[in-house]
């Protein structure tokens, strides 16, 4: 049987932020898969579909800017790109991703608000039934 469960790509989180993020993520039924450096995030976007993309402003293994993976997704991935969320605390990267075409991310400090939760629901779980 296929599994159709919604996955989650997660881009350059060291792990006790990685191990923080699963565990918000645990209130949807979805696989995480996870890659240090931008380059691996387009590979992996290129090989499979992803329902959302999470990606630290700063890519902990090598300390670069992850806006290069924003603009990729945003822009040159076109219509088969999956939304892409910043994951950070200071409000000008958030406002810098979005401007590139991501969507409202959130802050390490928000991934136990439910709010936080209520930002990745439309991605992360099934369209009502109408």
């Amino acid at each position: 049987m296929a599994n159709n469960k919604p996955r989650v790509l997660d881009v350059g989180n060291c792990d006790p932020d990685h191990a923080s993020i699963c565990r918000m993520l645990s209130h949807f039924d979805v696989d995480v898969d996870r890659v240090m450096f931008v380059d691996e995030a387009k590979q992996a976007l290129q090989s499979q579909p992803y329902n959302l993309v999470l990606v630290n402003r700063l890519i902990f293994a090598d300390s670069s800017d992850s806006m290069p993976l924003v603009e990729f997704v945003a822009g040159d991935m076109g219509a088969s790109a999956p939304p892409i969320m910043m994951v950070s605390n200071f409000e000008d990267a958030q406002e810098r991703a979005m401007a590139a075409g991501a969507r409202r991310g959130f802050g390490k400090a928000a991934l136990d608000d439910p709010a936080t939760l209520d930002l990745l629901r439309p991605h992360l779980e099934p369209a009502a039934a109408t």
